[in-house]
């Protein structure tokens, strides 16, 4: 879950009187502008919700300026994504549709002060005045190194209870697909946690070898067995004052989960070898891309642990239910992969961005976000078309068909052991190397796969 990124956050470039305008009509965007560089402001304008998302992705601004309806999105939505992701930003929100309703929907999304056009700069200056001393009164909240971007109900929905339970130390567990950024959650919480100036620790329970789990969360002392020349502390100590993420908690061998339950209900528990008891302070949050309640049902999970890890569930959309957001994840992309290849941004065609929006995504954002990077370095012109769908995605559709039992490798009189090293390979061959992706292809658990990759000799290191 490491390597996903969603978005990204960055703050250079922050000045103190800086406002980005966000209209879809030339000549407001040119007066709003004009007069807020008359009055000393930093001003940056966008003509629409895409737009205005990638400068929000690249800047901070202390005060935006937005229309409510534009041809590409809605800026209240736009607002209650710049709400989870800088709340520290003052929101003031313009339409020539003013009405009641309208206005205390825009309040309640956290819009500072909301006016109705045409106005007055004189009035906007005001309500300006007025909303940065309130801002200015504020305590500051860190901004996360890595922002979520996207503005559809669903994500909006994961992100406003996940600033809920940053408010307080009760354990999460975030359930979602692979590939939806649940790392990325995690780190949210805790960076917006009392607990964001303390460590951040994350293990992944499938990665780590059965027989080394226990000791890489609970450490160990010397001599707990052969090879442990010195004590070692686990990642509970390692977490200390701050969070400790339990990644893919689903794989956590059956008999190892009662000493887990009393680490989360005690905050306490002995190292490999140790009669002694550590406590912890940490707050706990567990991701889990499968059904607990199914591994429950079917023995492979301890009932009483899920209930102690589902303090607060935390489920995060697959990106096919938010299709709404995959234009701004799309331009996101595209600049964030031609700046690291150091070539000029390419523009999107319509029909590239509607085609995007009709394909299922299975592998999420992650999936996502590979198709763009591919699509952003095999492409030489100035603009992504609709061919690029043609070529690269529907090829990779293509690669997703496994080789059928007629195929050479595959004939008769083959061994089971060299039928099944030859399907393990060619499902992590269309998977991109994707071990979870593959379990779930084959139908086996992840602990599954990464055993037999190792006892079929296969470089681990392909595989992740």
């Amino acid at each position: 879950m490491s390597e996903q990124i969603v978005g990204a956050q960055n703050l250079r470039g922050q000045a103190a009187k800086s406002v980005l305008v966000v209209d879809d009509e030339p000549g407001m965007r040119m007066a709003l502008m004009t007069n807020f560089r008359r009055d000393g402001w930093v001003v940056e304008v966008a003509c629409g919700s895409i737009e205005a998302m990638r400068k929000l992705a690249a800047q901070h601004f202390p005060l935006v300026v937005t229309d409510v309806r534009m041809p590409d999105g809605d800026g209240l939505q736009l607002m209650r994504s710049l709400r989870a992701s800088s709340p520290s930003t003052a929101v003031i929100v313009l339409t020539a549709f003013g009405n009641v309703p309208e206005a205390v929907q825009a309040m309640r999304g956290g819009a500072c002060d909301y006016l109705t056009k045409p106005i007055s700069f004189e009035e906007l200056q005001t309500a300006v005045e007025r909303v940065m001393r309130q801002v200015g009164s504020m305590p500051r909240t860190v901004v996360p190194s890595g922002a979520i971007v996207g503005t559809a109900p669903s994500l909006l929905r994961a992100l406003e209870r996940a600033r809920h339970a940053a408010r307080t130390d009760a354990d999460v567990l975030i359930e979602a697909e692979s590939g939806t950024g649940k790392e990325l959650f995690a780190r949210y919480i805790h960076e917006n946690s009392d607990r964001k100036n303390r460590p951040f620790v994350a293990v992944n329970c499938a990665a780590v070898p059965e027989h080394l789990l226990e000791s890489e969360l609970f450490g160990h002392v010397r001599g707990a067995f052969t090879g442990a020349t010195a004590s070692k502390p686990g990642k509970f100590e390692l977490a200390e004052g701050g969070t400790l993420l339990l990644d893919e908690i689903g794989e956590m061998p059956l008999h190892l989960q009662p000493k887990m339950l009393r680490a989360l209900q005690e905050r306490e528990f002995e190292r490999l070898g140790d009669t002694r008891s550590t406590r912890v302070n940490i707050r706990v949050i567990a991701t889990t891309n499968v059904s607990l309640p199914i591994m429950v049902e079917q023995g492979k999970f301890r009932a009483d642990l899920y209930y102690r890890l589902n303090v607060i569930p935390l489920p995060i959309p697959p990106l096919r239910e938010r299709r709404e957001d995959i234009p701004v994840l799309a331009d996101f992309f595209a600049r964030k992969f031609a700046a690291e290849g150091g070539r000029s941004i390419p523009t999107l065609h319509p029909e590239f961005v509607i085609g995007l929006q009709a394909h299922s995504w299975p592998g999420n954002v992650r999936e996502f976000g590979n198709f763009m990077r591919r699509v952003v370095t095999l492409s030489d012109g100035p603009q992504i078309g609709p061919e690029y769908l043609e070529t690269e995605l529907a090829g990779a559709n293509h690669s997703e068909t496994l080789p059928s039992l007629s195929s050479s490798p595959l004939r008769a009189g083959r061994s089971m052991r060299e039928v099944e090293r030859h399907l393990l390979e060619a499902t992590l061959e269309i998977t991109g190397g994707n071990r979870t992706r593959t379990a779930e292809m084959l139908g086996v658990s992840l602990r599954t796969i990464r055993n037999k990759i190792r006892e079929h000799g296969l470089p681990p290191r392909r595989y992740a």
